[in-house]
């Protein structure tokens, strides 16, 4: 998971962003055991509080906002919250189950956009994001 940060990293300093600690360990967040969930800047921020105790909300939501700017994470508003995963596809229309209880994220590999493609005649599609929310199988209280 290491390569996740050093590629990140690498791809913000050929963007002209500069090397620090705090973006790389910002980033390892989402290269943990916990890879496959969303985080809302909050809980980015108690994942570094013991290293980090003064940085602010506000670098932090930045810094997120830029590497989701740059295509290293993806940002989505779940229940008017913005969340943010790791992202794992340079495709266009890549496609998520979001768990609104614990945040894991799930991969939707079959693409619905096909389905509207021919309600749209002449437009030019340059982007979509197609995403479920619910409760994962670990969360549903059915499963237990």
């Amino acid at each position: 998971m290491a390569d996740f940060v050093q590629e990140a990293m690498t791809q913000l300093k050929e963007a002209g962003y500069k090397y620090t600690q705090r973006r790389a360990d910002l980033l390892a967040v989402f290269a943990g055991e916990d890879h496959d969930r969303a985080f809302t800047a909050h809980q980015v921020q108690e994942a570094i509080a013991d290293k980090y105790p003064n940085m602010s909300f506000d670098t932090i939501y930045r810094n997120l906002k830029l590497f989701a700017d740059h295509h290293l994470l993806e940002e989505t508003d779940l229940n008017g919250e913005m969340i943010f995963t790791r992202h794992c596809s340079p495709h266009l229309g890549h496609h998520h189950f979001i768990c609104t209880n614990c945040g894991k994220t799930i991969p939707i590999h079959h693409c619905p956009m096909d389905i509207f493609v021919d309600q749209l005649p002449g437009c030019k599609i340059q982007g979509h994001r197609f995403e479920i929310q619910g409760l994962c199988p670990d969360c549903n209280p059915e499963n237990q």
